[in-house]
């Protein structure tokens, strides 16, 4: 398959994908296409489950691609497990929704996120997130700690993320401006209709700031 067959294929569970990520997981050395003699990419179907296994680990996991890299080395070798995630509800562009329950500890976030739990530490330092009363954390807070491993691969410290953490308050203060007329009501039906409006905004904040940070990304490529 050429990278346009290959982007086809993906394109209905990763509307995200593009070939400049194709050629930057192929740079990772996640996913490796013969070339031609001319020098096109050819993919295989191997390569296709290859990049699909990447993506959704990316996707529903926030895994940093030194573990998927890892995981592909034991899979490769017969000593990993392929059994896919459990499905997960995903926005328009593929990114998924936040359905987890339950709690953590430092250590256990750290786990799960695939992280070191200095991380944690310095996410917390930095005002990033916080633990409870309890010394645990929501489970909101194991995708900031995901996502901010990632980054950490880039150089991107956790002092950097305070600017996002700003951000993200004062569009949360925006929504809370728009729904407080249903918070100061009584009644089940207000309440729910205040949440239902929340989660509304949120997401259409989040699909703004992504459409304007995909905009000005755009700018920084030749």
């Amino acid at each position: 398959m050429r990278i346009s067959d290959v982007l086809t294929a993906l394109k209905l569970d990763f509307p995200a994908v593009s070939n400049s990520k194709l050629r930057f997981l192929e740079e990772q050395g996640l996913v490796g296409p013969v070339r031609t003699s001319s020098g096109y990419r050819q993919y295989s179907p191997a390569d296709l489950e290859r990049l699909r296994y990447v993506l959704r680990a990316q996707r529903d996991r926030y895994l940093p691609l030194r573990v998927i890299r890892e995981q592909l080395a034991a899979l490769d070798s017969g000593l990993g497990d392929a059994a896919p995630p459990p499905p997960r509800l995903a926005t328009r562009d593929g990114e998924r929704a936040n359905e987890s329950v339950g709690r953590y500890s430092g250590a256990a976030l750290a786990a799960d996120a695939g992280v070191d739990e200095q991380l944690v530490n310095d996410l917390v330092q930095a005002g990033v997130i916080h633990a409870g009363p309890s010394g645990q954390f929501d489970p909101w807070a194991r995708d900031v700690v995901a996502v901010a491993g990632m980054l950490a691969e880039h150089g991107v410290d956790a002092r950097h993320l305070r600017a996002f953490k700003a951000a993200a308050e004062r569009q949360v203060d925006l929504v809370e401006q728009i729904i407080a007329p249903w918070r100061s009501q009584h009644g089940t039906s207000a309440r729910a209709r205040a949440g239902t409006l929340a989660a509304e905004l949120g997401e259409l904040c989040g699909q703004l700031h992504t459409a304007l940070l995909r905009a000005g990304v755009a700018d920084l490529a030749p």
